[in-house]
């Protein structure tokens, strides 16, 4: 559970946490976020979380509230405080609090910022992906800058209440040309029946996923081929395999689509390999020092 949470400068205990009621984050979902991955304490790929956020903001014309070194050590701190060896961190960075208005408010506004971290039960994860999940497809009803990581997440929450409905356990959205873009809250990926990993090439209408970045790397280190091009939901169904990735579930086999199995229904082969051999290979941040790790043999 979480215990302790940053807010604006202050360790708070979980139940005093609050921020104001004009925060613009609040009102107008006018913030940015990331949810860094935290195993045996450290966290995962943070370089690229902080430079993916570091992004997010400028798109919004939101400064860095403090140096990237500063935030390190706020997320090292709540991870700490919260005594949290395998789960998640989040950062989250508003406008700002400001009279409730359409107009931004004026640029020396400070930034708000909220950090929190709490476990995730390596068990449960490793028995999901040991037997696979189900995915739904539905329309992608976002808005048409999905590669920034804001908290504008409605859609998504719809679209995972959705799947949970359907008895799935995550939803992937399809384009008005019928294509999937990705889940409501990770990449999609599918394996051809030849062999190829497929997954949708970076734009506007996709986030650019830190674990697909690391994943990527780790592909070309094995030796595998990739497709960064759109597929769509008829090719899914077709495929050898599927899975998604994201800072929680790092390689996650998807098993079903729509009802429809993929494969033989259980997770395929080069997911299972990639999640096996994933954590040696991404960037790990403790401490002051981030290293890399390399692939298993």
């Amino acid at each position: 559970m979480t215990r302790v949470v940053y807010v604006n400068g202050r360790y708070l205990p979980y139940a005093k946490a609050t921020v104001h009621v004009e925060d613009r984050g609040f009102q107008f979902a006018d913030a940015v976020y990331e949810v860094i991955e935290v195993r045996s304490g450290a966290l995962i790929e943070a370089s690229r979380h902080l430079g993916r956020l570091v992004r997010s903001l400028g798109e919004l014309g939101m400064p860095m509230p403090m140096t990237e070194a500063a935030l390190r050590i706020i997320l090292h701190q709540t991870v700490r405080r919260n005594r949290v060896r395998d789960g998640m961190a989040y950062l989250q960075v508003t406008r700002g609090v400001a009279p409730r208005d359409f107009d931004m408010p004026a640029a020396s506004t400070p930034a708000g910022i909220v950090c929190l971290a709490r476990d995730i039960p390596k068990a449960f994860r490793e028995k999901q992906a040991e037997l696979g999940i189900a995915v739904v497809t539905v329309p992608d009803i976002r808005w048409g800058r999905c590669d920034i990581k804001t908290t504008m997440l409605l859609p998504a929450v719809l679209a995972k209440q959705n799947a949970r409905a359907r008895g799935a356990k995550e939803a992937w959205l399809v384009d008005a040309e019928g294509f999937v873009t990705e889940a409501a809250s990770a990449n999609a990926w599918i394996v051809s029946q030849d062999g190829l990993l497929v997954t949708r090439a970076l734009s506007a209408t996709i986030l650019p996923g830190v674990t697909r970045a690391a994943l990527i790397d780790l592909v070309a280190a094995e030796g595998l081929v990739l497709q960064e091009r759109a597929f769509t939901p008829a090719e899914a169904a077709a495929a050898k395999e599927a899975f998604v990735t994201s800072a929680t579930s790092t390689v996650m086999p998807v098993v079903k689509i729509d009802g429809a199995m993929i494969g033989d229904g259980s997770p395929g082969p080069i997911a299972q390999r990639l999640r096996k051999i994933f954590h040696s290979a991404a960037a790990t941040l403790g401490g002051s020092e981030t290293q890399r790790g390399k692939p298993l043999s």
